[in-house]
């Protein structure tokens, strides 16, 4: 009977880590094209599984990659890029376990976001590009008296950890913003070269 008493918290941490390991690597949200790969044996689909290779072995050396293979009209470009805080082990876990293929089958473009990472790729260059369209958020106003007022703190402190990202080595900057005397909003900017 010890045993099992002992045995219990031991096996309750194993499933306690087990469900924290499922959760970061299910994809928070995902979009793909509506429009398909016409051959999806053909040239596309083959540039397509050498990129994501690329990207998988690069991208956690630097936890930021962008490249492209193949040739118009087969060409594909990618992105791969991992939190600044993380380290590299995490972010080759998160780039390579990606589910892409499996949640946009035989599309021209996808991108995907995990809590460590996220990846794109498109038959079209992006590189260089600002793209609003590509974003999601996830407004949470529970307790919050003026969202108005909310939300003019949480555009203050972007632009604060944007000008901060925008210097450091690693593009990234996290960071918090105290109002009143029991709230606090927190923060994090990343940006790609």
């Amino acid at each position: 009977m010890s045993s099992l008493r002992f045995l219990s918290p031991l096996y309750l941490l194993s499933i306690s880590l087990l469900f924290q390991l499922a959760l970061a690597t299910n994809p928070i949200d995902y979009e793909c094209s509506a429009t398909t790969i016409s051959n999806p044996n053909g040239p596309y689909k083959k540039n397509f599984n050498k990129l994501l290779s690329y990207l998988n072995y690069t991208t956690p050396m630097t936890g930021f990659i962008n490249g492209s293979v193949g040739l118009s009209p087969n060409q594909v470009y990618g992105l791969a890029l991992c939190r600044g805080d993380i380290n590299s082990t995490d972010c080759k876990a998160c780039v390579s376990q990606t589910e892409i293929q499996q949640l946009c089958p035989s599309k021209v473009e996808a991108i995907i976001w995990y809590e460590y990472c996220l990846l794109r790729y498109s038959n079209l260059n992006f590189f260089g590009q600002v793209d609003f369209s590509e974003a999601f958020y996830y407004p949470y106003y529970n307790n919050v008296s003026d969202p108005a007022y909310f939300d003019g703190k949480v555009v203050e402190l972007l632009d604060q950890l944007e000008g901060e990202a925008y210097v450091a080595p690693k593009l990234y900057a996290s960071g918090a913003l105290a109002i009143g005397n029991s709230t606090t909003i927190y923060g994090l900017v990343q940006c790609t070269s």
